[in-house]
């Protein structure tokens, strides 16, 4: 972190000499003839610590030391004066100055002053930077579970890291949200972040679009076109659905990770880059790459460090923090009041194993917030039903309850093998169809798939 060490004296050969000596010494100063001027300069800049004259015109130090801490009260001032003037020292300390230096000042003591004001600075900002990361995770990553905590304690760490990282969850967890922290959390939040999906491209312009193009290059080239990974340069690429990337792509891309240059299609001029590269499956890669479908170089190549965001139906302590989130964010882009949710529906939301996961749990409170209807869970079907009260004391509804209940162990039990299930429950097939759809229940989510899904 390099902090700055502002000057602020009216005496231009004051400015000047030390501004010499304390770029001599490996500080970096800056120097200001006027405290306004100055002012204006750490309104903007928050990585410096000040070093003021205390007699000058406009402004004198002690006014400018209350200026600045109603700017910011963690800013290290150093005050110096020609004059021996104990009280003002005093006063000076007492309204939040480091220290009071005479004129002229001595060396020893001033750098002594100067790395304790830095230490301190850079102490602070150090601190802060991590609450801020720490308030934007909380926001973005949404939930009290333990397994969100620890993703989110995860993610901060990577985001200071900045190594590769593949992150793995199933459709619709929350894989881009967590690319994205990972962005916006790190030293690279302010430089470009570029997503590219990988399986939404099709193969004969995936590396055009990765790479970039020359003129000329192939038809239809008919102009130069920078790639995904220059564009990104400086900054973050995030590669979606990176399972689906044709195997020739991914041999480019190896190169790229490996040399950190890219070559545009046509040309074979080397093109630096200076990337963090962060990559999303929602397929098991290592259980790929034994397959041949994906090159085991390029995996342990990304792999340096991964992420396992949990499935919905695994954070059942979230569902109804997330979908309240989800009412108010739906509320306020339709403009509409949020329904009060009754204990029948939240049961309802508790028990349902969301394939579509937190995608479909927006969804879902979208239609609550308008009314309406759609595939899935149909919560606003609640608000015609009879009160709550009377649902959760009537046989019906623990009957249905239990028999979810029984049926979702047998699936368990059973891996989703749906003929060894209806002999277990003396049902026939149409029959556990049935009451599988009637409860919400797909056998996918039950089978053994063999390490091609993440269990996380």
């Amino acid at each position: 972190m390099n902090i700055e060490v502002i000057i602020i004296d009216d005496e231009p050969c004051m400015t000047e000499s030390l501004g010499e000596m304390l770029t001599i010494a490996g500080f970096q100063p800056r120097a200001f003839g006027q405290a306004r001027h100055a002012l204006e300069y750490l309104a903007l800049s928050r990585e410096c610590i000040v070093l003021s004259d205390i007699r000058m015109p406009e402004m004198d130090g002690l006014t400018l030391l209350s200026a600045i801490q109603q700017l910011d009260s963690q800013l290290p001032v150093i005050l110096m004066s020609g004059h021996a003037d104990i009280p003002l020292a005093i006063q000076a300390m007492k309204q939040g100055a480091q220290d009071f230096l005479e004129k002229p000042i001595k060396t020893e003591q001033l750098f002594q002053q100067l790395h304790l004001a830095l230490n301190r600075r850079q102490a602070y900002l150090q601190m802060h930077h991590k609450a801020t990361d720490n308030e934007y995770l909380t926001q973005k990553i949404i939930g009290r579970s333990p397994a969100i905590q620890h993703l989110r304690q995860q993610t901060s760490v990577l985001a200071q890291a900045q190594v590769d990282t593949l992150i793995y969850g199933e459709t619709g967890s929350g894989k881009d949200v967590v690319a994205e922290a990972i962005h916006h959390s790190g030293p690279r939040a302010h430089k470009p972040f570029i997503a590219i999906n990988c399986g939404a491209m099709p193969e004969n312009l995936l590396e055009s679009e990765l790479f970039g193009h020359e003129a000329g290059s192939f038809t239809g080239a008919q102009k130069r076109h920078i790639g995904k990974v220059e564009a990104a340069n400086g900054g973050t690429l995030f590669l979606d659905e990176i399972e689906s990337m044709p195997l020739a792509a991914q041999i480019r891309l190896l190169r790229v990770l490996q040399t950190r240059t890219i070559e545009r299609v046509g040309s074979h001029q080397l093109i630096p880059v200076d990337i963090h590269v962060l990559a999303a499956s929602k397929m098991d890669l290592t259980h790929l790459s034994r397959q041949g479908l994906f090159r085991s170089d390029l995996l342990y190549r990304l792999n340096v460090a991964n992420l396992h965001i949990p499935p919905l139906r695994e954070r059942e302590n979230d569902i109804l923090l997330l979908f309240e989130y989800f009412c108010q964010q739906a509320a306020r882009q339709y403009q509409r009041e949020v329904p009060s949710i009754k204990p029948s529906q939240q049961n309802k939301l508790l028990n349902y194993l969301w394939p579509g996961n937190v995608r479909e749990l927006i969804n879902v409170a979208n239609r609550y917030v308008l009314g309406i209807s759609g595939d899935g869970i149909n919560l606003n079907e609640e608000n015609i039903a009879t009160t709550a009260e009377s649902e959760l004391n009537d046989l019906e509804y623990h009957l249905d309850s239990y028999e979810k209940s029984i049926l979702i162990s047998t699936l368990e039990t059973c891996a989703g093998e749906l003929s060894e299930v209806a002999m277990r429950l003396n049902l026939t097939r149409k029959t556990l169809y049935r009451k599988m759809k009637k409860h919400g229940l797909d056998k996918r989510y039950f089978r053994d798939l063999d390490g091609t899904m993440l269990s996380s």
